[in-house]
């Protein structure tokens, strides 16, 4: 299988996935600007929504948006448990916290990454993170040391990508305390090292 990703994008979260599941894949960088891979192959001929993650099956199949594709590969290797069994409250538990990274998290940075966002808007995108790290610190304070309690999961991953983008956009994690020691311990997870260092961020 090859992952499409794109250095330090939401892509991270399923190359993070693939060296915790211990599952080997090519990896091709996209530019996303120009939409063409490090290959020089025009990348919406791949995926037509032109975004990363792409994950390419054996098969030919392709599979876009990274909270399914996380769900795939980690269901490829269940021994890991980075997602529990279909069908039990804790797989529900899980996708809960996918759903809420992406449409709360992952969409709120959206516009502090554009441009052509106007300041006084950036400022009230930052409000908003800033609600919702308020969120996780307080799950983490309930549960902890992850999002669902004692097992790092596919939604640790993504969550730990979204920690990241903070130091671009100036969001000082230390507001979150819980947040703060929680993206630094997942940093320091060797699986994820070697995922950042694959991808020149480390």
């Amino acid at each position: 299988m090859k992952l499409y990703f794109s250095p330090g994008a939401c892509s991270l979260s399923p190359h993070i996935v693939l060296q915790e599941a211990g599952i080997n894949a090519e990896l091709e960088a996209v530019d996303l600007k120009t939409k063409k891979t490090k290959s020089g192959a025009d990348f919406t001929a791949i995926n037509p929504k032109g975004q990363v993650p792409t994950l390419v099956l054996d098969s030919g199949e392709v599979l876009t948006e990274g909270p399914a594709i996380v769900q795939y590969l980690a269901d490829r290797k269940p021994e890991t448990k980075l997602v529990p069994a279909a069908g039990t409250i804790e797989r529900y538990k899980v996708q809960e916290w996918l759903n809420f990274i992406s449409s709360e998290l992952h969409k709120g940075f959206a516009p502090l990454f554009n441009p052509a966002t106007p300041d006084d808007y950036k400022k009230i995108a930052i409000e908003g993170i800033g609600r919702q790290f308020a969120l996780v610190d307080a799950q983490l304070g309930k549960l902890g040391p992850f999002l669902t309690g004692a097992q790092f999961t596919v939604a640790d991953a993504y969550l730990f990508v979204m920690t990241t983008w903070t130091k671009f956009v100036g969001i000082d994690l230390a507001k979150w305390p819980r947040v703060k020691a929680y993206s630094e311990r997942i940093a320091a997870r060797p699986k994820v090292q070697a995922a950042l260092k694959e991808e020149g961020l480390a």
